[in-house]
């Protein structure tokens, strides 16, 4: 049987035990509307299978924040939709320009989220997403960004190598480099306080379940008295047990 595992990262006392669930307001200089949402994790674990369910289900609610990149597309890639592309003489410009939010540097190509990427999707009113990898992370959390963060992480480092294999997109080489810095990603989502939710994507369609009711849960309570953010999650979690058979619901793990 399939089943999924969820952890909420709690603080133990203090300021840094919450998180608010404002729904709107300045949550980073110059910049206004619904808090963003981040989504890390190594490549292969899922994420961006998710996201994608999440736009076609909820595309009027959600927006992606289209990163850049100087890589090269992939097939199948459209610029713009999936990445900008551009070169490194262009990015490294606009980093200097102060005009990226965070970016980071992987394999020998640099990739980041653009102030202009996230203000574009709360131009449509809509709850920006990014997609962004530790690095990524680890720098909005030195920024004045107060979003909700989210790690969406594989059961094991074999099953993502054998994802990663299959994709047939990768040589051994970047294969490997892949997998090195999966381990450390995995290892690191462990930190007290530096992600919200961890969900171990074994079966998509329960880990997108489990990300489905979080965020739809959050979303609803934003407009009212903020909360903290761990109870937003505890009552998402406690929503999604309720349609688990007992048997189910006994290998939940919820901190």
């Amino acid at each position: 049987m399939s089943w999924w595992r969820v952890w909420p990262k709690l603080a133990a006392t203090g300021a840094s035990a919450t998180v608010s669930a404002s729904a709107t307001g300045a949550w980073a200089t110059g910049m206004t509307g619904p808090r963003p949402v981040v989504l890390s994790g190594p490549s292969g674990a899922g994420k961006s299978t998710l996201l994608k369910k999440l736009f076609q289900e909820f595309g009027n609610i959600f927006g992606f924040s289209v990163s850049h990149t100087t890589r090269n597309p992939r097939p199948g890639e459209e610029n713009g939709k999936d990445y900008h592309f551009v070169t490194r003489e262009e990015m490294q410009r606009d980093i200097d320009a102060g005009e990226f939010i965070e970016h980071a540097e992987f394999s020998g190509n640099m990739y980041g989220t653009s102030k202009a990427a996230v203000q574009a999707v709360q131009a449509m009113n809509r709850i920006c997403v990014l997609d962004i990898d530790l690095q990524g992370v680890r720098n909005i959390k030195k920024t004045e960004l107060q979003p909700i963060y989210i790690s969406i992480q594989a059961p094991s480092l074999d099953i993502l190598e054998k994802r990663l294999r299959d994709r047939k997109t990768e040589t051994e080489e970047s294969l490997q480099k892949r997998l090195t810095a999966a381990a450390a990603d995995m290892e690191s989502s462990k930190e007290p306080n530096l992600f919200d939710l961890i969900i171990i994507n074994d079966d998509l369609d329960e880990a997108y379940l489990m990300l489905r009711k979080v965020l739809a849960e959050v979303r609803h309570r934003a407009p009212c008295l903020p909360l903290p953010l761990p109870e937003a999650l505890r009552a998402g979690v406690g929503q999604a047990l309720a349609g688990q058979t007992g048997s189910d619901r006994g290998r939940q793990h919820v901190v």
